[in-house]
């Protein structure tokens, strides 16, 4: 590539108006783009498609048709093995008593890792998408921050991306509010202007996981419900149906409202209790990653750490020990699931995080 060439990246669009704003931005950069599509190979039944999905059959075409009105290249990419993995992974963790995070997965292992190989393959110096964050450098290292629309921001998702990953990741929409993305598309003439989000996991579109178990064949461990004494109070039908949190499908009426405390993959025992019984001041996190951070050795430090994307990142105290990371909340915190991811914050910046 010449010098005076443009710079080439890989957009990944997914056929939402976020991901068509995102190349349309990039094209009056400059950038030299190339559109690419990734097909999960799940099949989403023609009435779920407007509703939940982002990767159907009709994503595809619209992510076409807004590429060719763009004038520029498009290709669609398989990566039904890959997200093979991903749904197996999903299975794995409910079946130990955990409560997955696909989407942080899929950030970490296809979105800014497997699509930056194919982004290589065409000569592309990276890949951009139409996530709701802000990336820079500071002192030679990449930062990532908040959107500055909170209400779309989506940093606590790319806690386990590695940082020489997000080093050649572009977040075009991070400056933007949602109102301004449409707007956007509108002002061009882009065919998604108006289309819905996408919802829920791309390969539960009817957000119905028993379906998935079903299809998928996934042997469901029935056990017993019981209270935080011991008391049985009935039995369920897997413990693959709960999560920590959950106060609805456990079956227990009558008296006070019930949440999910523990899911015992040991005993296939689901524990119930209050929703102060729910919450808890510490969790351990571990398989740590850190983006623009070394944390200091030795010594503990403050974070605002997010458990789940609908959170509020709370203060807290973290101290490392070994490869884990010691969380002690300022106050109690409801719902503190296994499984999930743990997204440490100072002030705006995502310095990384690990799974709970």
């Amino acid at each position: 590539m010449g010098l005076s060439e443009p710079e080439r990246l890989v957009v990944a669009m997914s056929g939402g108006v976020d991901s068509s704003v995102a190349a349309l931005l990039l094209q009056q950069q400059g950038f030299d783009l190339v559109g690419l599509f990734m097909r999960n190979g799940v099949h989403v039944a023609s009435g779920e498609e407007v509703k939940k999905s982002c990767c159907s059959v009709s994503d595809a075409r619209d992510a076409r048709m807004v590429a060719g009105s763009l004038g520029i290249p498009f290709q669609a990419v398989d990566l039904k093995q890959e997200f093979k993995e991903v749904i197996a992974y999903f299975l794995r963790q409910y079946s130990q008593g955990l409560t997955p995070n696909p989407c942080a997965v899929c950030n970490r292992d296809l979105k800014f890792h497997r699509l930056l190989a194919f982004a290589r393959e065409l000569g592309a110096m990276g890949v951009a998408t139409g996530h709701y964050a802000r990336r820079d450098t500071w002192a030679g290292r990449v930062r990532l921050r908040r959107a500055v629309d909170k209400t779309k921001d989506q940093s606590y998702q790319m806690f386990c991306v590695a940082e020489d990953d997000l080093a050649r990741a572009h977040f075009p929409l991070g400056e933007l509010h949602k109102s301004q993305v449409r707007a956007l598309a509108s002002e061009h003439g882009i065919k998604t202007a108006k289309k819905a989000d996408s919802q829920e996991i791309c390969f539960v579109p009817t957000n119905n996981y028993r379906s998935l178990f079903d299809e998928r064949g996934l042997e469901l461990h029935k056990g017993q419900l019981v209270d935080t004494g011991g008391t049985v109070l009935g039995e369920h039908e897997g413990i693959e149906l709960f999560t920590v949190g959950q106060r609805r499908g456990h079956g227990i009426g009558g008296g006070a409202v019930l949440y999910v405390v523990e899911v015992d993959a040991a005993t296939s025992r689901v524990v119930l209790g209050t929703r102060e019984e729910c919450g808890g001041l510490h969790m351990q996190v571990g398989e740590l990653n850190w983006i623009g951070f070394d944390p200091p050795p030795g010594r503990s430090w403050r974070a605002d750490v997010q458990i789940r994307y609908h959170h509020t990142a709370a203060p807290a105290r973290v101290t490392l020990e070994g490869n884990l990371a010691q969380v002690a909340f300022d106050e109690p915190q409801s719902s503190i699931a296994p499984g999930q991811g743990a997204a440490f914050f100072q002030g705006e910046q995502l310095l990384g995080g690990g799974w709970i």
